[in-house]
């Protein structure tokens, strides 16, 4: 008998076991399956604008799943109040000059609507584009996200941290990783197009254009700047190489575009053509042919830029690593203003409205200036750096800092309206669309941010 007890006992011990092992299993891939959904901030919300079919689940009222395309996906969670397909924040800043504005207005104070978890942090500046969130993360993963909920509606995996920002152009998301490549994907099931392959990491956002010369006219060409130190310049459609245009450091931040061409030291707007504009580690602010890649002139700025430069009616607008601000004229090639407020650095990059400038330092500040001379408006105390670009909408400025906080500011006065806290650092951008505020943080979220 004392034998069938211990093999009874060792049988329910191995039984025991086992089971333990599948729960643990089980809750395991619970745990993964979860990851990456979205999490509504309330159980409570409105829907406006529209009149879903409502089924009852555990107490509460939650929409019933509706069509994208020909794909069935959830509509669970909160939705934006009228959200429009085709409003949107498409590249980083917005647009190609990378103003950093915003049509519209937002409220006085906004509500957290839904955050989307990724396994790492996120320095990537979303983009939205019809109705969809694209978004890099440091876990090597791009993802499209669904605006209205925060459902991941599809995600790509590159071979290490992505900390640029999304480009949309034409139906496909433009994007580069620190592995070196540049990818295409589809913007609708980010399945891959095609990728390019520069010689070092990319870390700042593409830009796009229009190819201005028969027989490519009407062809579009996007361009990015990468560690290997060029500006490299190929063809939306496949991915091949159009031209590319070497500094002596690398190139951190992406080229502000605009159609005009300098003849004789004037500014002219012609039929076609156009120039890049950015600054490189090499200290320099370039200014590069859209044509054909060629130098155009070089402005020295006395120390490295790691900011993108904003581009408006002949001047760049950027900082640099000595904690210098700068408005320079091309056409000239000279230095209109300066404006520096001790060491700081800036690695953001400045919202140029049509009389101020407003950008954050690495002082903790973030400082508005006068576009035409450079003189001090006001500055706005946060408690951490400010690497995050400002965006201007209406009267108001929405920024994030390294304090863990993201804050809406008066433009009239510097003074503060509202603000969030997170509690992990924000050097991501937002993008706004439609009153909506998308961005992400160091604690691997992307957050969206809506009006009461």
């Amino acid at each position: 008998m004392s034998g069938k007890i211990r093999n009874f006992h060792r049988r329910w011990v191995v039984v025991t076991i086992i089971a333990g092992i599948c729960v643990i299993i089980a809750a395991i891939i619970m745990s993964r399956s979860e990851s990456n959904r979205a999490e509504p901030a309330t159980r409570k919300f409105k829907i406006q604008n529209s009149k879903p079919v409502l089924s009852k689940v555990e107490g509460f009222k939650i929409p019933t799943p509706r069509l994208r395309g020909d794909k069935l996906t959830p509509a669970e969670g909160p939705r934006f109040a009228g959200t429009q397909a085709g409003g949107g924040w498409p590249m980083f800043r917005g647009g190609q000059r990378l103003l950093g504005r915003a049509p519209g207005t937002l409220p006085d104070s906004m509500r957290l609507v839904w955050k989307f978890k990724t396994d790492g942090q996120i320095k990537s500046s979303p983009a939205i584009d019809d109705g969809l969130v694209f978004v890099g993360s440091s876990d090597a993963n791009i993802y499209g996200i669904d605006l209205e909920n925060g459902r991941q509606v599809w995600q790509y995996r590159t071979s290490d941290a992505v900390e640029a920002s999304p480009c949309m152009v034409e139906g496909s998301v433009f994007v580069g990783s620190s592995d070196n490549f540049l990818y295409a994907l589809d913007a609708k099931t980010g399945k891959l197009r095609w990728k390019y392959e520069t010689g070092g990491q990319i870390l700042g956002a593409a830009n796009w254009t229009q190819s201005p010369d028969p027989p490519k006219a009407g062809r579009t060409w996007i361009l990015v700047g990468s560690y290997d130190n060029k500006l490299h310049c190929v063809d939306s459609a496949n991915g091949k190489v159009i031209w590319t245009y070497e500094t002596d450091s690398y190139i951190n931040g992406l080229p502000a575009i605009d159609k005009f061409e300098i003849r004789n030291s004037k500014f002219e707007i012609p039929a076609k053509g156009g120039v890049a504009v950015f600054g490189g580690c090499d200290a320099m602010i370039h200014v590069v042919s859209l044509a054909d890649g060629s130098k155009v002139t070089q402005i020295d700025t006395g120390s490295f830029i790691a900011a993108s430069a904003a581009f408006y009616e002949g001047r760049v607008y950027v900082g640099n690593y000595d904690g210098v601000f700068i408005s320079a004229d091309i056409a000239s090639g000279e230095i209109v203003w300066k404006y520096k407020s001790g060491d700081a650095s800036f690695f953001s990059s400045a919202a140029v409205g049509e009389n101020i400038v407003v950008v954050g330092g690495r002082d903790k500040r973030v400082h508005c200036l006068g576009r035409d001379d450079g003189k001090l408006l006001w500055t706005f105390q946060t408690l951490g750096e400010v690497d995050s670009s400002p965006v201007i909408c209406g009267d108001k400025i929405i920024v994030g800092s390294k304090d863990g906080r993201i804050y809406m500011i008066r433009l009239s006065d510097g003074s503060q309206v509202w603000s969030y806290e997170i509690g992990q650092a924000i050097t991501s951008s937002p993008a706004v669309s439609n009153g909506v505020v998308v961005v992400g943080s160091d604690d691997g979220y992307v957050y969206a941010f809506q009006g009461h």
